[in-house]
This record gives C-alpha cells, structure tokens and sequence, in this order.
C-alpha cells in the first residue's frame, strides 16, 4: 500500500524559503501553506528575519494569520517552531497530539488525514518526532518534509540526526511517493538519484 493521498485536489505555497548559516544571513526555516478545501495549513511557521515575512506572504494570496485553520510542527526544535503564536487561532498538530484552546487530542501522526490529499506521516530521523506531510496536488504529491532535509544536498550526513539508519529509512520512505520535496531550510527540489538518503 502507498503512502502518498488518494486525492490530486490540495495546493500549495512556499510562504518563505529558508537558509541556514552556510546559505545566508542567519537561520530561518522554509514555511509553506497547503490549502484543500476549507483547510489553511500553515507547515512550520519557524525563525524567519521578521513575522511579516510569514504574514505578508499570506495576505499576497488572500489570507491573514485567522484564516489558517491549522498548523503542522514537522519537529519541536525551535528554529522551526519559532513563530507558531502567529497562528493562536488554528489548530495545532506534532508527532503525538493536535492542540487547541487549552486542550489536546492525543492521535499518532502517522496516517493522520485531514481530507483525502492531505496526510502525515511519521518519519523520524533528524528528531525523534519528525513528521511529514504529503499534500496530493494535481500536479504530483508534495512532500513537507521537516529537517529530513535541510536543503537540496542533505546535508547527508545530519550532523544532530540521534540515529543514521532511522534517518535513511524516512527519508527513502519519502523519497517512494514525493514527486517534490520541501526541505526544512531551502528550496523546494525534484528528488532524483543524488538526492542524499
């Protein structure tokens, strides 16, 4: 069975591409929007050079921070966490739980759809609770991939990755359904037989 969504319906934005210190100034993460339907899922809504940068990205298509509905933390290290309170009004998803108000439903991410082209998967690796998610779009399936990747070239070898073999299976279990992979600090990018696993 594949893990990629049933449905080709869901679009999706880069609200702000990310870097690290080899690539530019400082660090900020790359945020991206998935929209399918009534859903406006904001994916790690990190460090970025200033909240407008996030904010602004989203009015240019219409929307403002209390239209989002939801947001998806791929992992809990705060270089991809940093501006989440933007979004006081969505729900909130990790690895474990989804968060709203001053509640908390617990439910494993893994297989958790929030419409037929929109689902996560768990995929550890850089932490121990990265989740993906894969937005089935009509042109191809999009993988938000987290820090699975911080870039196009890897790094290979994630140097805070706490198991190697645990990383190199998610990422190959990505790489089987994304047509297109967004990294947690870089352009998005085609996967093809270089891409480091």
């Amino acid at each position: 069975m594949s893990d990629a969504p049933r449905g080709r319906t869901a679009a999706f934005d880069v609200l702000a591409t990310g870097y690290t210190s080899s690539t530019g100034p400082g660090v900020a993460a790359t945020v991206s929007l998935v929209r399918d339907g009534d859903l406006r899922i904001v994916f790690d809504p990190g460090m970025v050079a200033h909240p407008s940068v996030i904010l602004d990205a989203l009015a240019a298509l219409g929307l403002a921070a209390h239209d989002v509905t939801d947001v998806v933390l791929s992992h809990h290290h705060p270089d991809n966490v940093m501006n989440a309170g933007l979004f006081a009004g969505a729900r909130m998803h990790d690895h474990k739980a989804i968060y709203e108000g001053h509640g908390w439903t617990d439910r494993d991410a893994e297989g958790y759809a929030f419409s037929d082209s929109v689902r996560l998967l768990s995929t550890p690796g850089h932490s121990h609770e990265d989740i993906t998610l894969l937005a089935g779009t009509p042109e191809g399936v999009v993988a938000l991939a987290g820090d699975l990747w911080w870039r196009a070239d890897g790094p290979a070898d994630d140097p805070v990755a706490p198991d190697r073999d645990q990383l190199r299976a998610s990422r190959e279990r990505v790489l089987a359904v994304a047509d297109l992979v967004v990294p947690g600090h870089g352009a998005p990018f085609t996967p093809h037989s270089g891409t480091p696993r």
